[in-house]
């Protein structure tokens, strides 16, 4: 079975993206940093409303990109179709046997925790690829914030908007702009400082530099 192109950044285009919205997030402390993280192995987001979406590494070079968009996957893959009543999308169909283990973790997941898988998407040889299928699968209702740069900048900033909001301050006024700087080069404690302006003296910058500093591979 022939496996359909997805258009999707490269984990390359994504790593900076991701790692400056972590940082953002891991300022304002656990509760927050929970939503976004990277291991060795796993980058992870989820939007704090049950969809969310892991990259997972199978070497150095090739990756899985598993999720769920609870409103909007319309697919249902092994238990998840069970458990639903709903027929079965095979989201592996025609890939290779990499992609199955790559992610033996999180299909085991659906079963125990509930954690119900929408879509998956392999990545080999600079592209992405999916099983072949017509079903809405969430991808994009996602809207997962590192699909691009300017995506990434809007969805950052407006977290540090909705903080200076809590406590009364006003934001930066070159808020975008300094968001992207933390994109653009890897993210310091200048970059980090100038992004949160007034709120910074809340935040865990130790703790933000080191979960940016995690998404290490590509």
């Amino acid at each position: 079975m022939t496996l359909r192109i997805v258009d999707c950044p490269s984990p390359g285009e994504m790593r900076p993206r991701w790692a400056a919205y972590a940082a953002i997030l891991a300022a304002r402390g656990s509760r927050w940093s929970d939503g976004c993280w990277a291991t060795p192995d796993v980058w992870h987001y989820d939007d704090g409303g049950g969809n969310w979406a892991d990259l997972v590494f199978a070497d150095a070079s090739r990756a899985v990109l598993v999720g769920h968009d609870h409103e909007y996957s319309e697919t249902y893959y092994r238990e998840g179709a069970a458990y639903f009543g709903e027929p079965e999308t095979d989201l592996l169909a025609g890939s290779p046997p990499w992609w199955g283990t790559t992610i033996a973790g999180h299909l085991g997941r659906q079963r125990t925790d509930g954690m119900w898988i929408g879509f998956v998407y392999g990545f080999d040889d600079g592209g992405w690829r999916r099983a072949d299928y017509a079903v809405d699968d969430g991808f994009v209702s996602l809207n997962l914030p590192f699909r691009d740069t300017s995506a990434t900048v809007e969805a950052a900033a407006d977290l540090i908007r909705h903080w200076c909001e809590e406590i009364r301050e006003t934001p930066p006024t070159d808020l975008d702009d300094a968001v992207r700087t933390m994109i653009d080069s890897p993210v310091t404690e200048a970059t980090l400082h100038r992004a949160l302006g007034p709120v910074v003296s809340h935040a865990d910058v130790s703790g933000a530099l080191i979960a940016a500093h995690r998404f290490a591979r590509f």
